[in-house]
């Protein structure tokens, strides 16, 4: 990243040549050298920044795809874990197991469904690509059915809204400690609250010093018209507002 930026301003200094050589002896000839100069300088400094851009393009085209390759495969391995263990009850011959496994297929296409209606790409992408990520943090996720937010938010406030969970869900992953080989639990809430959005979290396990951890939390949506509030003192839960039609 460095090495190209100090490449361009290596070129752009480059014209103080032709501007001395005007400076100590002006002619026709020094002010044509100094405009072909500039004009090769600024035509360069344009296509090395179009191929840069271009090339961070394709590396960030190359992670997203990588990211969704890991979440498909992520729940196609769910899904065939689920039907493994379906297909057993059903040649054990025990009908109530069987429909118990039916039971929590149907809870979370339906949770996947309520996921996807929350009608923000970024945000559903996250929640649904999060528990892909090796992390001591489990994240559970519960939608209100029906809440869609797609046409309550505008585009700008849905990204913001979208930044604001991922930082705040990262505060809690790295706050406190878990024992080895253990995980602590998120349970991330989506609801509607009059003409509010409720976002809840609320945490199980250790997650260090609760009042460290909700400072950060409110240094994240300062100046954001996401507000932070706590339900309770002395616990880590935290609840984030968000008006709609913002």
């Amino acid at each position: 990243m460095k090495s190209w930026k100090w490449l361009i301003w290596a070129v752009m200094l480059s014209v103080m040549l032709p501007l001395g050589l005007l400076y100590w002896h002006t002619s026709l000839l020094t002010f044509l050298l100094l405009a072909v100069w500039v004009a090769a300088v600024l035509a360069y400094s344009f296509f090395y920044n179009r191929r840069h851009f271009e090339e961070e393009l394709r590396l960030q085209e190359k992670t997203l795809q990588q990211a969704a390759n890991r979440t498909l495969n992520h729940h196609r391995h769910d899904w065939m874990n689920d039907l493994q263990v379906l297909y057993g009850y059903i040649q054990l011959g025990k009908p109530d197991k069987s429909l118990e496994c039916v039971g929590r297929i149907k809870e979370r296409i339906a949770l996947d469904s309520r996921i996807a209606k929350l009608g923000i790409p970024s945000l559903v992408f996250y929640l649904q690509s999060f528990r892909t990520l090796r992390s001591s943090l489990e994240l559970e996720v519960q939608v209100e059915e029906g809440l869609q937010l797609e046409n309550k938010l505008s585009p700008d406030t849905g990204e913001e809204l979208t930044q604001v969970i991922m930082q705040t869900v990262r505060a809690y992953q790295y706050s406190g400690l878990a024992p080895e080989g253990d995980t602590r639990k998120l349970l991330l809430g989506f609801a509607q609250d009059g003409g509010d959005i409720l976002i809840s979290f609320e945490s199980e396990g250790d997650h260090g010093d609760p009042e460290l951890l909700q400072g950060q939390i409110y240094n994240i949506v300062q100046g954001k018209i996401i507000k932070a509030e706590q339900p309770g003192r002395g616990n880590p839960n935290v609840e984030l507002r968000l008006p709609l039609g913002m």
